[in-house]
C-alpha cells in the first residue's frame, strides 16, 4: 500500500471511513485504473513467475559475489578483510537455504492440491 506524507508524518491511503487517520478517503479502483503514468498510482502487480526470475537472479548475484570476492582474497590479499568474505558467504548461504525452502515447500503444497480432487 502506497504511504502519503501529511504534515511530515507518514499516513497510510485510506480506502474506507471506518480506517483511521486524517487523510483523505482514496478510490482505489481509480488508481489501479490510472497505471503507472500517474504520480500517485499503485504499482502494478508482478506475476509469480517474475517474482521467482527476480529471486533466482539475486540468490545468483550473491554466489558470484562469493566467487569475486574468494579470487580477490586469492590474488590479493591486502585489499579484502576476511570479514567480508565471511559474510559474503553467509549471506550466500541463507540466500541458498531460504531459496531451497521455498522451492521444498511450493513442490509440497502442489503435490497436496494435485492429489485433492
Amino acid at each position: 500500500m502506497e504511504v502519503m506524507k501529511v504534515w511530515g508524518a507518514p499516513q497510510m491511503l485510506r480506502s474506507s471511513s471506518a480506517h483511521v487517520g486524517t487523510g483523505s478517503l482514496v478510490n482505489l479502483s481509480r488508481m489501479y485504473k490510472m497505471g503507472a503514468g500517474h504520480q500517485s498510482s499503485v504499482q502494478e502487480s508482478k506475476s509469480f513467475a517474475s517474482y521467482l526470475a527476480d529471486a533466482a537472479t539475486q540468490l545468483n548475484g550473491k554466489q558470484l559475489e562469493v566467487n569475486r570476492i574468494q579470487q580477490q582474497l586469492v590474488t590479493d590479499p591486502d585489499s579484502v578483510d576476511v570479514h567480508d568474505v565471511t559474510t559474503a558467504m553467509a549471506k550466500a548461504q541463507l540466500s541458498l537455504s531460504l531459496a531451497q525452502t521455498v522451492i521444498d515447500r511450493l513442490i509440497t503444497n502442489w503435490n497436496e492440491i494435485s492429489t485433492t480432487k
